[in-house]
């Protein structure tokens, strides 16, 4: 039983949790980033996906397990899930220098994303949106809220990367949850029932 679906955000030093609450597994990829900046988003987005979990399980973060597994890539990859509560959402997304995570029951996806200066990125555009968003987008803060809700999507296993240019998606008949974090970083969360922000836990 769970309070509904929660979401947290943050700057990686904000995340205040030992390392030691990581996976063997999740210390080993880790320990594979090449910049520290990397790394500390890394870890700072596996610590707080605990954090969101105990918020919503009633649960102390330290007595929470994060798991991933794929029949392709083995453990450390594929769709994160608790190891003490399997049936609850989990999901987690990080930039460089932001972490976001959320969980609920049923599916959870989230995705941050930072929006680049200077005009439209086309490329991007061209790839991420259908003819018809295209036609209603004109600068980047515009492409950057429609990509970050398309990913969150690709985490819930609604999308796939393939059918970005062509899926018409009805947003209004989903529950979203936007802010904008560090002036430049917009964050989406979809749940399958309205989720709340709650405050990085002490």
């Amino acid at each position: 039983m769970t309070i509904g679906p929660v979401a947290m955000g943050g700057r990686p030093d904000e995340v205040r949790a030992p390392e030691e609450w990581l996976t063997p597994v999740e210390r080993e990829r880790a320990a594979r980033f090449a910049f520290d900046a990397d790394r500390a988003a890394f870890v700072a987005a596996h610590l707080l996906v605990r954090q969101c979990a105990a918020a919503a399980l009633g649960r102390r973060p330290e007595e929470l397990t994060l798991l991933q597994r794929c029949d392709v890539h083995g453990p450390g990859h594929g769709r994160p899930y608790v190891e003490q509560a399997p049936s609850l959402g989990v999901s987690f997304s990080h930039t460089r220098g932001y972490v976001c995570a959320a969980v609920g029951d049923g599916r959870v996806g989230v995705d941050a994303e930072r929006v680049p200066a200077g005009p439209l990125d086309g490329a991007l555009a061209e790839v991420a949106l259908t003819p018809r968003e295209r036609a209603g987008v004109t600068r980047n803060d515009e492409l950057i809220r429609l990509w970050a809700r398309k990913e969150a999507l690709i985490k819930r296993g609604e999308l796939s990367l393939d059918l970005l240019r062509t899926a018409e998606i009805d947003w209004a008949g989903r529950h979203v949850l936007e802010w904008t974090a560090e002036a430049d970083v917009m964050v989406a969360v979809i749940t399958d029932a309205p989720a709340r922000r709650l405050p990085l836990s002490e």
